[in-house]
């Protein structure tokens, strides 16, 4: 399996796109997916190409690069699989506009995508469509806006955060060297 084969296999099943790329780059594969096809591409990588490994899942906002991405797109997503059966690494880009930050969750095919996908959405915003837990992991849930994004506002107040008292337990007293009645 090479990379030309896996182009070539996503070129037959995409036909009519003419966004799909792929290329390699300091010896790193990578290939740039609509994100419309991001679902089925990952499905055909996963069946196909023994890529049954999703290792990372991560987020960038290109608001302030001297480079924009294409379209006027802002945020792109990066999926790094891996295939425990021939060794290989692909990453996967797709790009998506800052009027529509939503995503499919690759949650169905990679449960490894929960926490990677929950951590965008946190710091970035990006709304992962049929994920089955998308609510912060990182930020507490009273916290407005998204840390990572190039335009929030660093100086901005938030909320404070309520504090749930959790009872208190025999065990934690016996560390302590307390004793309980």
């Amino acid at each position: 399996m090479s990379l030309e084969d896996i182009k070539q296999r996503l070129k037959k099943e995409f036909a009519n796109d003419k966004t799909l790329l792929a290329w390699s780059e300091r010896g790193r594969d990578y290939a740039f997916i609509a994100r419309d096809k991001i679902l089925n591409a990952a499905a055909i990588l996963r069946d196909e190409f023994a890529f049954d490994f999703l290792m990372d899942l991560f987020c960038v906002d290109y608001l302030t690069y001297s480079t924009p991405l294409p379209d006027g797109d802002r945020y792109e997503i990066i999926t790094h699989l891996y295939s425990s059966k021939t060794n290989e690494r692909l990453f996967i880009k797709t790009y998506y506009s800052a009027d529509d930050p939503s995503a499919e969750s690759l949650t169905g095919l990679y449960p490894a995508a929960n926490w990677f996908e929950r951590e965008a959405f946190d710091m970035y915003g990006i709304i992962f469509k049929n994920h089955p837990d998308l609510r912060r992991i990182l930020m507490y849930d009273g916290f407005e806006g998204h840390p990572l994004r190039k335009d929030y506002d660093i100086k901005k107040r938030q909320p404070l955060a309520v504090l749930i008292k959790k009872e208190r337990s025999v065990f934690e007293d016996e560390l302590r060297g307390e004793k309980f009645e």
